[in-house]
């Protein structure tokens, strides 16, 4: 265990699951992550692997077959898969927004339908709310949902579904205008369905297409994709939580659970920079000694490790403010914040470290130098969560004069 990024305070159960999960990674994901990378392959067997270790159940109630644990530990695991390969860490995330979004806002007959078969990993989640024409802006949706008898109507066009191919459950958002009056406030007029699919690609139900696999620069081996819908038809009882209207809040309440994972990838990934660029510069030898020796490489080193220290101690904040209850909007955007843009410098820094090596794809940094910008955008860019906080900063901080 590395001397950076220790969480205090853990319980043996959850100090066990950790070590379970990063003695996976490292016999498990690190020798063959670069390998499949390159190759933009679904890594089937690590898969496979998460499931029999019931990864997939980790934060679903154990009275529907799941670990029952907590958003902390859950993001530990996610920081210790994505310094593996972040890739990995992108196939469980969905699932997990999904599977949470289903616990706290499903209705009991969703719970008891979805909730055991996601636990074992048998059903496979993705979520859906960006559209090719509105990046950040969620208000701006125009897929819809038309009532038809006992049935909706979904006709549109989502676009960057991770885990689009291989799900088998989408939660989808869209504009239900049913039982809104005209001039209803956009957010209030969404709904999440719930759109269970056959994996694969092309029409895997009938009024559903998944065109195929989006090329990526990377973040690869997970696929990411659009979803049309072209006369999609669902059963009423597939609105989430069963009642129209709400689909925006539920949404908003599992990407804070997602941008906690997304602080917790960034950390991993700066950490496995950091380790590679630590081992690389007492390997490396320049006039006469360790590059490590040379003071320019020792500062890098110290402000890599900062950073490391400082995004880990920030996620652990704001995944143990959502698990005490308290609204966690400014923590968990504070910390994808942070962890995002330390990640992309200390992969830098490492880079930099290795110097003309660090372009070769022989060596892992390479892959870590084109996977951290995804963390800069997933999620809600840094823009948006700097909007996020400077809201929630002037309503905490209100001049009273």
């Amino acid at each position: 265990m590395s001397r950076l990024a220790q969480t205090h305070g853990l319980t043996d159960v959850q100090q066990e699951i950790l070590s379970t999960v990063r003695d996976f990674v490292d016999k498990e994901i690190i020798p063959v992550a670069t390998e499949l990378e390159h190759r933009d392959e679904y890594p089937q067997a690590i898969v496979d692997g998460l499931k029999e270790l019931g990864l997939f159940g980790l934060m679903i109630p154990e009275e529907y077959g799941g670990l029952g644990e907590s958003l902390l530990t859950y993001a530990l695991c996610v920081e210790e898969i994505a310094r593996g390969w972040m890739s990995v860490s992108g196939i469980i995330n969905t699932h997990f927004i999904v599977a949470y979004m289903l616990k706290q806002h499903g209705t009991q007959e969703q719970k008891d339908h979805f909730l055991p078969r996601m636990a074992a990993g048998d059903i496979r989640g993705a979520f859906s709310m960006s559209e090719p024409g509105l990046g950040s802006d969620v208000s701006a949706i125009t897929s819809k949902a038309v009532k038809d008898g006992d049935e909706y109507v979904l006709n549109g066009q989502k676009m960057w579904l991770t885990n689009g191919g291989t799900s088998s459950l989408v939660a989808v958002l869209v504009r239900s205008d049913e039982g809104h009056p005209e001039g209803t406030a956009p957010h209030k007029s969404m709904t999440t369905f719930l759109v269970e699919k056959e994996p694969g690609f092309g029409e895997v139900r009938p009024g559903l297409t998944i065109p195929g696999k989006i090329d990526k620069m990377g973040y690869k081996g997970v696929d990411t994709t659009e979803l049309i819908m072209d006369g999609l038809r669902i059963p009423a009882d597939r609105v989430l939580g069963g009642v129209t209207g709400r689909g925006f809040y539920q949404m908003m309440d599992g990407v804070e659970v997602g941008r906690v994972n997304v602080a917790a990838r960034g950390c991993g990934v700066a950490q496995r920079a950091f380790e590679l660029g630590v081992q690389y510069a007492q390997q490396r030898h320049t006039f006469g000694k360790a590059i490590a020796q040379h003071q320019a490489i020792q500062f890098k080193l110290a402000e890599m490790a900062t950073k490391v220290e400082a995004a880990h101690a920030m996620m652990v904040n704001a995944a143990r403010k959502k698990d005490s209850g308290e609204r966690n909007d400014l923590e968990a955007g504070m910390a994808k914040y942070l962890a995002s843009e330390y990640c992309k410098e200390v992969v830098e820094d490492a880079f930099r470290i290795h110097g003309g090596y660090g372009f070769s794809k022989e060596y892992e940094i390479e892959r870590l130098y084109r996977e951290a910008p995804m963390l800069l955008i997933g999620e809600g860019t840094a823009e948006i969560q700097k909007m996020i906080i400077g809201r929630r900063l002037l309503e905490e901080y209100r001049f009273q004069g």
